[in-house]
């Protein structure tokens, strides 16, 4: 069982094996990861944005029909999400007194709580385009008591949002690149890069307002 496991994991991070599991599970597999990384803090390190671009390009190839992508995903990607806030809305401040442990870490909760504060009801939607922060972010929106209808209809659009433009990005990706499927590690690459710049350009900008503090 162990030794399944750890093939599975290191399959979400390997392109070649990442394309076998899509192939393999098709649509349930996709809605199961996206529905694990934006419910639970467990899910914080699995794929998502290169998952859905890679099953957008195996979709127009003909693997995976496009309409059992996209309404299932978003669906999943929505629900997923308002099991987070209402974690976040009933452990409230105690979430952030939580010891760290193998699947949960406060520097991310952290990080999401910064995002939030900084984007206020947009980061709901912005967060769907930020690793680990789109796990966190639901979580500290309960806590926050974000009104749950506001919260609701900043979620749906960034669930669909999302979910579209990864899906339907990699779809027409593998209609317009011949053979694009041969090259998914590059692909997969440029997804993880892109998805990675905005909280490496967060991280620079709180360095320098912190130099510019510390040189007055």
């Amino acid at each position: 069982m162990l030794e399944s496991i750890l093939h599975f994991l290191r399959s979400l991070y390997d392109p070649e094996g990442l394309k076998e599991l899509i192939r393999s599970g098709g649509a349930p597999l996709v809605c199961t990861i996206v529905f694990i990384e934006t419910g639970f803090f467990v899910g914080f390190f699995l794929p998502g944005d290169s998952l859905l671009v890679t099953a957008g390009i195996f979709s127009s190839a003909g693997v995976i029909p496009l309409h059992w992508l996209l309404a299932p995903v978003m669906l999943c990607a929505i629900v997923g999400d308002q099991i987070g806030y209402w974690i976040g809305r009933a452990a409230g401040p105690a979430l952030y007194r939580r010891e760290d442990s193998l699947f949960f870490r406060r520097s991310h909760l952290q990080r999401a709580h910064e995002f939030y504060e900084k984007y206020g009801g947009q980061a709901v939607i912005f967060a769907r385009f930020v690793p680990i922060i789109r796990t966190f972010c639901p979580p500290v929106a309960g806590a926050a008591r974000m009104p749950y209808s506001r919260y609701l209809i900043f979620d749906i659009f960034g669930g669909v949002l999302w979910v579209g433009a990864m899906i339907l990005g990699g779809y027409f990706l593998g209609r317009t690149v011949p053979n694009i499927g041969q090259r998914i590690h590059y692909v997969i690459a440029v997804v993880v890069v892109l998805s990675l710049l905005p909280a490496v350009i967060s991280i620079l900008r709180a360095r320098r307002a912190v130099a510019r503090g510390e040189a007055r």
